[in-house]
């Protein structure tokens, strides 16, 4: 019985820890290169760094779908940060 308790304390755990906190979110239009890689799933440092010029040579991002234009970064990059990114 004790260890059906732990299990279910911890996966309540786990549960909670995986919801997005104000810190796991990035607006992709303002944030500095350092913000997305940290923040978004299967994007360095590098890839960051071409969001960034992209805004700067292009124009502002208008959906999250659009980081698609960025080589590198395919649709699963992107569904696997969904809930994360923000469009402002």
């Amino acid at each position: 019985m004790l260890y059906w308790s732990a299990l279910l304390l911890g996966l309540g755990h786990s549960v909670a820890a995986s919801e997005p906190t104000s810190t796991d979110i990035v607006n992709i239009n303002e944030a500095d290169a350092q913000k997305l890689a940290t923040v978004l799933d299967g994007v360095g440092l590098k890839r960051a760094e071409a969001i960034e010029l992209y805004r700067q040579e292009n124009r502002r991002f208008y959906s999250a779908e659009e980081l698609t234009a960025i080589r590198g970064i395919g649709e699963s990059t992107v569904e696997k940060s969904q809930d994360r990114i923000v469009v402002e």
